[in-house]
């Protein structure tokens, strides 16, 4: 099934489902909250949006967004949505921004590697809507950077950051500049030959969590990766499992637990975990899928269907 299909497929199920009210007084949400329940690893699951909140959310009457935007983000927050995933490169001329690709060119009105332009011509695009591609729509938003997106999260929503270049200690300065470290999750891959990454500079400024890289074909491994990468003197969050075998899963949420992390999984797509399922799945059966994961001692999703886990896992 195509991205395509499976956009329509979610306004299809959505709209079917009773409207959320627009009207009702809700609570502001607080990234306190949300960073005092990352930190519990027996706490509510937490939802983290792919990207933002860039597909509509018909029960909450908001329209699809650009991706790793200021409005996705926005819209987010609207749906009490714990974490928003997003993606930081660097310019020519230094400076960090939000995106994903290497280049510019499918959700941008531009064309070019990010690395050979300058922030100025960055600033001067436009973001195309949604996840872009030919055709998409053009919106008034600008790639933003990542000064920008942090002021803008404020004290609303986790951030996490996924680093897609070999500038870390750049993020993380930016980060404790800001005064965000407990507004920010980083992660970076960790094997069995790595030694634990959460006490090590610059990991050891932010909430950090590792994403298991399994060394065998049955990922039977990835137990001691993280009971190695809870060793150390500053613990991770949680863990981030790869794509994997559904069967490894139990022995992966038995050795969070003792490590006393969280258990991060993506549904995306056709989802990360043999066997579970992903998001287009989990629309027609957000129990087979997301209530399986959740039982199966799983503490974290991260989804392109942020308003339907939502609806599944109300605040």
């Amino acid at each position: 099934m195509t991205r395509s299909h499976l956009g329509a497929l979610s306004l299809l199920i959505l709209a079917s489902l009773p409207a959320v009210s627009t009207a009702a007084v809700v609570p502001a949400q607080n990234v306190r909250e949300i960073h005092a329940a990352l930190l519990d690893p027996n706490g509510r699951l937490l939802i983290a949006a792919h990207r933002g909140c860039h597909n509509s959310s018909p029960g909450h009457a908001l329209p699809s967004a650009p991706e790793n935007s200021l409005i996705g983000l926005d819209h987010c927050v609207a749906m009490r949505i714990d974490i928003m995933e997003t993606d930081v490169r660097r310019t020519r001329d230094g400076y960090l921004v939000m995106i994903h690709d290497a280049t510019v060119d499918r959700t941008t009105t531009g064309t070019g590697a990010v690395d050979h332009l300058t922030l100025a011509e960055i600033k001067s695009l436009r973001l195309r809507d949604n996840e872009g591609e030919k055709g998409a729509g053009l919106t008034d938003q600008q790639v933003p950077t990542l000064d920008e997106i942090l002021a803008h999260a404020g004290d609303r929503i986790v951030l996490n950051l996924d680093v897609k270049d070999a500038i870390y200690a750049e993020v993380i300065q930016a980060v404790v500049r800001a005064g965000a470290t407990d507004r920010v999750i980083v992660k970076t891959s960790a094997g069995i030959g790595s030694a634990p990454l959460a006490a090590m500079a610059p990991y050891n400024r932010v909430p950090f969590m590792p994403i298991l890289a399994s060394g065998d074909g049955a990922e039977s491994d990835l137990p001691a990766i993280i009971t190695r990468q809870a060793s150390g003197p500053q613990r991770p969050v949680g863990f981030e499992v790869p794509r994997m075998l559904g069967a490894a899963l139990p022995s992966v949420a038995a050795a969070a637990r003792v490590a006393q992390g969280r258990v991060w999984v993506n549904t995306l797509w056709e989802g990360f975990v043999g066997g579970y399922g992903g998001d287009v799945d989990a629309l027609r059966d957000p129990d087979a899928v997301w209530g399986r994961l959740q039982r199966a001692g799983v503490s974290i999703v991260q989804t392109d269907e942020p308003e339907a886990l939502r609806r599944f896992v109300p605040r």
